[in-house]
């Protein structure tokens, strides 16, 4: 009976104890996680705190990166706020630089063109032709103009297709598009690149400017009047347009390169200034290009790669 007794106590005694623990424990936890614990919603570290400290530090404008375990250190790049002013020039500035650059440039040669017409040749053709360009130098020409052409269209639907063509298209079929679009725009930047890099050797010693051109451009170059300024192979606008191209071309060439194969020779930050670059002097070429192209079709008559002689 003693025993048994004795049995029947620690029993009792065990089943106090689980119950103290058991009582104790979630009390105990719950003590822990209000010490410990990070508020979700009111006192959580908002997006503005961190970009408002990172511009008031000593270092104002860095980005909060925080600790990974693959190798690419990269991807711990939390937050960059010059990514900020990067969206901003994207969805803003560059969508303004783009109207008045390409559409502003529209209106001014419609209304140019109904203004003063066709230039047209002044006594008539004569029936014989001067060959002015090799077949090379023809080839060259249409090779880059044609891949001009696709980098113009795919660019531009790379930076606003989402806004004018999505809604036209549908998801699907933009999606598509876009592409090919990106697939064309980037194998096509090498050929085009090498008709930059070969018009610059064949017409860089006829595009040097001289006194002439001055006197050219004096004289209105025989598009403003009915004056005809002499010239060389290639006259004032020629020039314009040839140094436009090299210029411009080698430009968008170097700067999309880098965006095409990135953080190699750059971290984020010059990639994001390549973009603007590659951007802004893209539509600046477009608009360029929308003149040349105008003078050499309706703006002038006999403009081909034959130029009639006088009669």
């Amino acid at each position: 009976m003693a025993g048994l007794f004795a049995n029947a106590r620690f029993i009792v005694a065990a089943l106090a104890l689980a119950l103290i623990v058991g009582v104790a424990a979630p009390a105990g936890a719950q003590q822990r996680n209000s010490d410990n614990s990070v508020n979700p919603t009111a006192s959580a570290v908002k997006e503005d705190q961190l970009l408002n400290a990172l511009k008031s530090g000593p270092g104002g404008g860095d980005s909060i990166s925080g600790r990974v375990s693959i190798p690419d250190q990269k991807s711990g790049n939390l937050i960059q706020p010059a990514g900020q002013a990067w969206r901003a020039f994207h969805e803003g500035a560059l969508h303004w630089l783009a109207a008045i650059a390409i559409l502003g440039m529209l209106a001014v040669l419609v209304v140019f063109y109904l203004m003063r017409g066709m230039v047209k040749l002044e006594n008539g053709r004569s029936g014989r032709s001067i060959v002015r360009f090799n077949a090379f130098e023809r080839g060259v020409h249409w090779m880059t103009a044609g891949c001009f052409i696709v980098l113009a269209i795919t660019g531009l639907n790379i930076s606003f297709g989402k806004s004018l063509l999505l809604p036209l298209f549908g998801a699907d079929a933009f999606a598509a598009w876009s592409q090919w679009g990106k697939y064309a725009h980037n194998y096509l930047s090498f050929p085009f690149t090498l008709g930059v890099v070969l018009m610059l050797l064949m017409w860089v010693a006829n595009n040097i400017p001289n006194g002439v051109d001055i006197a050219w451009i004096k004289r209105g170059g025989g598009i403003v009047g009915n004056d005809h300024p002499p010239a060389y192979k290639f006259n004032a606008g020629q020039k314009v347009i040839y140094w436009i191209v090299v210029l411009g071309g080698g430009c968008v060439a170097t700067t999309g390169y880098f965006l095409m194969f990135p953080f190699y020779g750059t971290d984020i930050a010059g990639m994001q200034l390549a973009q603007v670059i590659h951007a802004t002097v893209a539509v600046l070429f477009i608009a360029a290009m929308i003149a040349h192209i105008y003078i050499g079709s309706i703006g002038m008559d006999g403009f081909s790669r034959s130029r009639p002689a006088a009669a």
